[in-house]
């Protein structure tokens, strides 16, 4: 869970960047939009081979 405690001097734009950026590291968005659409195991299966051929 991403958590930003600011301090009374401290820029809300400063805040929220570092707040973004938490959210960044813990995947949290991207998760998201992987769980918005159901996707069926054949697919997810099918993307992963792709994304090891890739390399």
């Amino acid at each position: 869970m991403a958590e930003v405690k600011i301090e009374k001097k401290e820029d809300f734009d400063k805040a929220l960047k570092k707040f973004r950026m938490q959210c960044k590291k813990e995947r949290i968005v991207k998760e998201f939009r992987e769980r918005q659409y159901y996707t069926k195991p054949s697919q997810k299966r099918r993307k992963n081979v792709k994304k090891k051929k890739r390399y």
